[in-house]
């Protein structure tokens, strides 16, 4: 399989190889000098809290009043 660089440098990932990591949208680049190496990385888990935020419809406003609010003892 072949990966085309862009005039960007960006990378074209074949389907058959991206289809294998689904639900994957970061990956760690490193290279040993004559190879490039691409580990897909695991959400954080701040990324999966703040996905579950946005799909709850909570914004940082939100939860700096929550903040608040269980700090001022009521």
């Amino acid at each position: 399989m072949l990966a085309k660089k862009t005039s960007k440098n960006q990378l074209t990932l074949p389907k058959a190889i991206v289809s294998r990591f689904s639900g994957c949208e970061y990956f760690e680049v490193s290279t040993d000098g004559s190879t490039i190496v691409l580990r897909p990385l695991e959400p954080s888990r701040a990324a999966l809290v703040r996905d579950r935020l946005n799909k709850l419809g909570l914004t940082e406003q939100d939860v700096s009043d929550a903040v608040t609010w269980a700090r001022s003892g009521q």
